[in-house]
C-alpha cells in the first residue's frame, strides 16, 4: 500500500519539478553567499583601514571568477553531472567564507573571499539554472527559468537583513560563520534531490512530446575543451556579441553597482546600515515577482522587445537615484525600489530565451560564456565605483555612468525586435549549425 501512495504521487508530480525545487533552494543558498560583501564593506574598512576601492578590488575579483567560471561549471555538468559539482562549490564556499574569520591582511581577503568564494558561487550562477531548464524541461521554459532565477531575490531578501543586523550587532565575522555554515548544510540537500538527468531516473523532460527517457548525449571531451570550443562557435555569431555585451551592462548596474555599494552609499547621506540592507533586502521581494513575471512574459512576447524595455527603464531610474538618498527612506526612494526590483534580473529569462533560440543544444554552455560577460560588467563596476567614491567622495558619477550604458543597451535591442525572429533551433543542433 505505501508503495503504491509512493508511486502515485511520484507519477502526480514529475520529477522534474523536484530537481527544480532543490536546484531553487540552493540558488537561494547562494544568493546569501554573495550579499555579504555590501554588508561587510563598511566594517571591514572601520576595523582594517582599508579602501573602498581595496575591498572592492576583493569584490570585483569575487564577481569576475563568478562569472568566468559559470561555462565551464556547465561544461563539468555535462560531464561529471550537476549532483556532484553543486555540492563542491558548496564545499568550497563554506572553506572560502569560514576562513576569512582569521583573516588579518587584505590579500587573505581577496583569496578567501574573492577566489574561493568567487569560484564557488560561480557553479551555482546562471549557468546552473540553464543547465536545468534545457536538460529538464521542455515546455515551460520561461516560467522555470524566471522561478529559478528570483529565487536568487529570495535569497537576497532572506539573508541580507539578517547578515546586516548581524555584522551591526555582533560584528561582520558572525555574518560570515553564518554564511559558511548555511553553505555546508545545504549539501545534504543537494545530493538526496538533485538527480542529474531525466534518464538517471528513468523519466523524459517535463513536456517532452515522447514519454520514454533519453539518454543524454555522450561528452567528447573535457570539460575545458568542451566549454572552449562552445565559446568559438559562438562567438561567429553576433547575437552572441549582443547577448554578451548588454548582459555586461546588466552586470555592471546590479551586482557590481547597486548590489555592492547602495548600502554605503545610502551610508553616506546619514542613513543606518541595516535600513539601506533593508531597502536592498526589498528589491529582492520585487525581483521575485518581476523575475517570474518576465518568465512567463518571454514564453508569449519578443524576448528582444522585453530586454530593449528593460534596459531603457533601468537607465532612466538610475539618472534619478542620486537625487533620492537621504537619512531616511522618502516616498520617491519606495517608488525606486519598487521599479528596479522589478527590473533587476528580469533580463535573465529573455536573454536565455534567445541563447537557447540561437545556439540550440549549446545554449546552456554559450549562456554560462554570457553570465561570465555579465559578471566582467559587474565586477569592472564594484572596483571603480569604489575609485570614483574614494576619489570624489561621492557615487554620483558612477550612477549617471550606468545609467547612460543602460539606455545604449536598451538601443541595441531595437534592430533585433522590430524584424521577425527566425525559426528557433532545435534542441541538440550545433552550435555552428545555429549560427549559419
Amino acid at each position: 500500500m505505501m508503495h503504491t501512495v509512493t508511486s502515485r504521487t511520484f507519477t502526480r508530480i514529475h520529477p522534474a519539478w523536484w530537481v527544480a525545487a532543490a536546484t531553487c533552494l540552493t540558488i537561494i543558498g547562494a544568493a546569501g553567499f554573495r550579499s555579504t560583501p555590501g554588508v561587510l564593506m563598511d566594517p571591514l574598512h572601520r576595523e582594517f583601514g582599508w579602501s573602498h576601492g581595496l575591498i572592492g578590488s576583493a569584490v570585483s575579483i569575487n564577481l569576475l571568477l563568478f562569472g568566468l567560471t559559470a561555462p565551464f561549471s556547465a561544461a563539468l555538468m555535462e560531464r561529471f553531472g550537476i549532483r556532484r559539482v553543486v555540492a563542491s562549490a558548496l564545499l568550497l564556499v563554506s572553506l572560502g567564507s569560514g576562513l576569512t574569520l582569521w583573516m588579518t591582511t587584505s590579500w587573505q581577503l581577496i583569496l578567501f573571499w574573492g577566489v574561493l568564494v568567487g569560484l564557488g558561487t560561480g557553479a551555482m550562477s546562471m549557468a546552473l539554472v540553464a543547465t536545468v531548464v534545457n536538460r529538464w524541461f521542455v515546455t515551460r521554459r520561461g516560467l522555470v527559468s524566471g522561478v529559478l532565477t528570483a529565487a536568487g531575490a529570495t535569497g537576497q531578501l532572506i539573508f541580507l537583513p539578517v547578515l546586516a543586523w548581524l555584522a551591526d550587532v555582533y560584528g561582520w565575522r558572525w555574518s560570515a560563520g553564518v554564511v559558511a555554515a548555511v553553505a555546508l548544510a545545504v549539501v545534504p540537500l543537494v545530493l538526496v534531490m538533485m538527480h542529474n538527468h531525466p534518464s538517471s531516473i528513468g523519466v523524459a523532460a517535463y513536456g517532452a512530446a515522447d514519454s520514454e527517457p533519453v539518454a543524454p548525449p555522450p561528452v567528447a571531451s573535457g570539460a575545458a575543451g568542451l566549454a572552449i570550443r562552445a565559446l568559438r562557435e559562438a562567438a561567429k555569431s553576433p547575437v552572441f556579441w549582443l547577448l554578451a555585451g548588454t548582459f555586461a551592462i546588466c552586470g555592471a548596474s546590479t551586482n557590481g553597482l547597486v548590489g555592492t555599494h547602495f548600502i554605503p552609499a545610502a551610508h553616506d547621506h546619514g542613513m543606518a546600515q541595516p535600513v539601506a540592507a533593508s531597502l536592498l533586502a526589498l528589491i529582492g521581494i520585487f525581483d521575485v515577482v518581476g523575475t517570474i513575471f518576465s518568465g512567463w512574459l518571454t514564453d508569449r512576447v519578443n524576448p528582444a522587445l522585453l530586454l530593449g524595455i528593460y534596459y531603457l527603464g533601468r537607465g532612466l531610474s538610475l539618472f534619478l537615484l542620486p537625487s533620492l538618498f537621504g537619512d531616511s527612506v522618502g516616498p520617491n526612494m519606495l517608488v525606486f525600489i519598487l521599479f528596479y526590483g522589478l527590473d533587476w534580473v528580469a533580463t535573465v529569462p529573455p536573454t536565455m530565451a534567445l541563447a537557447r533560440e540561437h545556439f540550440g543544444g549549446s545554449a546552456a554552455i554559450v549562456f554560462g560564456w554570457i553570465f561570465a560577460a555579465h559578471q566582467f560588467g559587474a565586477a569592472a563596476a564594484a572596483v571603480l565605483a569604489g575609485v570614483v567614491r574614494d576619489q570624489l567622495g561621492t557615487y554620483d558619477l558612477a550612477w549617471y555612468v550606468a545609467g547612460g550604458l543602460c539606455l545604449g543597451a536598451a538601443a541595441l535591442f531595437v534592430p533585433m525586435a522590430t524584424r521577425r525572429p527566425d525559426a528557433p533551433v532545435e534542441a541538440g543542433a550545433d552550435t555552428q549549425a545555429a549560427a549559419r
